[in-house]
């Protein structure tokens, strides 16, 4: 028969191991800054209050231009960056006056499909918004949700979650 102090220490060492467990629990936390090393020994800061601001996933709309805005987490609201790169994008739209355009809205991996649909739909209109107070006309610019089933990032962290809160501008014609 099993003594009760054999049953206490028997107690005490699942104790000890499931606090042990949970003190190596690992939580997201996307409003923290995150950096990465560089090649050289500084680090490059690629995530800034939950919006993605390095340079990976960037491709180019027309020359200078770039082609994506981001976004921080459960938000449609635009940066003072993605302005800046709205501005760029209808300053191309009013030099190239037969180009219409798309933006496609996309969301990282967390949350539901549909609730992330809603949520690309939310920051496509957002870009097109701005981009209409810029004085594009709402004719050149259409816009399409990809909600999580597009991400330019297919990992599971806070790099990847950034850079795929994004709204991307292609050219249609």
């Amino acid at each position: 028969m099993v003594s009760t102090f054999q049953n206490y220490t028997r107690y005490l060492v699942i104790v000890l191991f499931a606090l042990f467990l949970a003190a190596c629990e690992t939580v997201p936390n996307d409003s923290a800054t995150s950096t990465s090393s560089t090649s050289s020994s500084t680090a490059a800061i690629e995530i800034q209050d939950g919006v993605y601001v390095g340079s990976d996933t960037i491709e180019m709309l027309a020359v200078d231009v770039p082609d994506r805005i981001f976004f921080a987490y459960d938000s449609y609201s635009l940066t003072k960056a993605a302005q800046d790169t709205l501005e760029k994008q209808a300053k191309w739209l009013k030099a190239n006056g037969s180009a219409t355009i798309a933006i496609e809205g996309h969301a990282d991996e967390r949350g539901t499909r549909e609730y992330n649909l809603a949520l690309g739909d939310r920051r496509a209109n957002a870009a097109k918004d701005y981009l209409m107070t810029q004085g594009i006309s709402s004719s050149r610019v259409t816009t399409i949700s990809f909600g999580k089933e597009r991400p330019v990032n297919s990992g599971s962290n806070k790099k990847a979650w950034a850079q795929n809160r994004r709204s991307v501008t292609v050219r249609t014609n």
